[in-house]
Formats: structure tokens, sequence, C-alpha cells
């Protein structure tokens, strides 16, 4: 090719590749990513009729560090990691946990718009999600900061239009990672500053647990986290406690 038609050709190809450019896929709603210790699809079903039976008072939204909590639609086979900080914080009142490991936030858009929360009124939304979309697979590609708070505040929207009167807790990612210079510390050290103006933004509460989980070195505690992302006993009762603080 003549090197003039080759630079014309370049000129007339940058707006379609600018145009085709990749969306951010953390605010495109899909379904199954990845493969977890649970079935993913029976979790859906689940949930779906769960809330009908629960009518929930408390709807908790996020990934695995909220299904393993405990609570309804229990996953056959998997033991709650935190049942006595449930207790503390949700005892006596119909809560419905939305949670569902390896969850990005797009998987959270496309279960809002499949009707996991379609008809509820609950008093509260708790919301803790984001901390997957740090982590990039064969299956989808790791966000920035700015890309997962977007999908977050898409999130909030959806909610706040399925159930306008509802009120909204928003949980600042938990830290993640034995050592403070862990990799997927910058990650959360850049996407929690936005979630709490996307709070303040929408009139949410905004609760950051991460003084109450880290050592003043800036360690993660194994006796908190062992696997340094999900809580044990320990770990969820600093959660309960904040929530019913805030729920107060």
């Amino acid at each position: 090719m003549p090197r003039r038609l080759f630079f014309a050709s370049l000129l007339l190809a940058a707006p379609l590749l600018a145009k085709d450019a990749p969306a951010n896929t953390a605010v495109v709603p899909v379904s199954k990513l990845e493969k977890d210790c649970y079935d993913w699809w029976q979790r859906h079903e689940a949930a779906l009729a769960a809330k009908a039976k629960i009518a929930p008072e408390i709807v908790l939204v996020g990934d695995s560090i909220t299904h393993f909590w405990g609570g309804e639609p229990a996953t056959p086979g998997l033991k709650p990691r935190g049942p006595a900080a449930w207790e503390s914080v949700f005892g006596g009142k119909k809560v419905l946990n939305l949670g569902f490991g390896w969850d990005r936030t797009q998987n959270v858009l496309w279960r809002l718009e499949h009707g996991e929360v379609d008809g509820l009124k609950p008093e509260w939304f708790v919301v803790n999600i984001g901390t997957n979309n740090s982590s990039g697979t064969a299956n989808a590609r790791a966000n920035t900061p700015a890309e997962t708070a977007e999908g977050v505040a898409a999130i909030l929207a959806r909610l706040k239009a399925k159930s306008p009167d509802s009120k909204i807790i928003l949980m600042a990612v938990f830290p993640r990672g034995a050592k403070a210079d862990d990799p997927k510390r910058s990650f959360i050290g850049g996407l929690n500053p936005l979630l709490a103006e996307i709070a303040k933004k929408e009139g949410a509460t905004f609760i950051d647990l991460r003084d109450r989980f880290l050592a003043a070195d800036g360690t993660l505690p194994k006796s908190l986290m062992p696997d340094g992302v999900h809580p044990n006993e320990a770990g969820y009762a600093i959660w309960a406690a904040a929530l019913k603080e805030a729920m107060r």
C-alpha cells in the first residue's frame, strides 16, 4: 500500500477505533462470570424464592464477604462464618442476604435487573461490593477505582429506583492482603474516597472499617481475616457492631 494511502486509512479508522473502545465493564450488567464454591444460578433462584417468604426489613447486597456471613438463602454445604455476629445485629429481624461469591458490580447490576429486589420495601439496604473488580481473569478484565465507583453508583441508583423510601448503608471496601504494601490496597485506597463521595451525593450512610480492621503498622491480622479477604467470627463482629450503631 502506498504510504499516503496507508496514513489515510489510519485517519479514517481513528473515529471507528474511538467509537468501539471498550465500555466500562463495571456498569454493564452480566450474569455469572466466575466459578466458586457454590452454584451461582441456584443461589439466584433461591434468592427469588426467599425474598417472597421473608419480606425483609434488611437486604444485604454484595459478594462473598456478605455471602459467607450467614442468613437466607442458605447455601447447601456452606457453613456460615459469623453466626454469633449475625445474631448480634440481625437477631429477631427479617434479613435477605444477596451476597454472591466472586461477584463484581456488573453481576450485582444483572441480579437487580432480574428480580432479586423487585417488590421489596426494606427499611435498610446494606451494600458492600467492589473488591472483586480489582481482579482480572479470563472472564472479565480488572477495573480501575473510578470505573468500579461508577458501578457502585449504578447499584445505588437501581436500589433507590426499586425502593425509594429505603435507607442505604454503603460500606467502604474492606482492606485485603496481609501487608500494607499489598497491591490490592492501592486499588482500595483509590476506591473508598470515591465511594464516600457517592454516599454523600445519594444520601446514604457511609461506613469505613479500615481503622478497626488494620493494626497500627497497616497489617491485616489473621485473627480477623485468616485468608486476608474474608472475615471470621471476630471480623464479622466488627462489621456487626458498626451496623448496629448505624441502624440504631
